[in-house]
């Protein structure tokens, strides 16, 4: 499974990542790997890669964007519904899942998010390719809101929260 920790705007996610004595000690068996737009963290299991995004809260508050969670062949999910599917255990994930939405990278960079009608096809959406470098399908949860605020993840930590 890949976490994808998507950096925000202007800022060098692996560099300030690695900079962190302790960022560093929490990634130090995990082999990140930088991508333009931020950075991609093989895990075991989703409850390991719960663990990671807890202990790197400091730096998902001030440095990054989202955080996504591969639960399929190119399907990722938020933060808030994989926190449901893992502590809650009552959420069966299928497909097709009715609460999606499409993340758009251009240019190395959040470009925006394209709403999902539960019926739709992700492939036969229309985004141009030249209006996008990589489009990420996205399972949200029911109670998340589809947009994203331009300085803010769609599920952002609070020092209350525990992944």
């Amino acid at each position: 499974m890949d976490v994808l920790f998507l950096g925000r705007e202007g800022i060098p996610l692996y560099q300030t990542l690695l900079a962190s004595e302790t960022a560093r000690a929490a990634l130090r068996f995990y082999h990140p790997v930088e991508v333009p737009y931020g950075v991609i963290v093989r895990m075991a299991s989703l409850g390991s890669a719960l663990s990671l995004v807890s202990e790197l809260r400091w730096y998902m508050r001030r440095y990054v964007r989202t955080v996504l969670f591969e639960i399929g062949s190119e399907i990722y999910c938020t933060l808030a519904l994989a926190t449901e599917v893992y502590y809650g255990r009552q959420i069966r994930l299928h497909s097709p899942w009715p609460y999606r939405f499409l993340y758009v990278i251009k240019d190395r960079a959040f470009a925006g998010v394209v709403p999902l009608d539960p019926e739709s096809d992700p492939e036969h959406c229309r985004i141009d390719d030249r209006d996008a470098d990589r489009v990420y399908e996205v399972w949200r949860s029911e109670s998340e809101e589809p947009t994203v605020d331009e300085r803010s993840a769609e599920h952002t930590l609070s020092d209350d929260d525990t992944v």
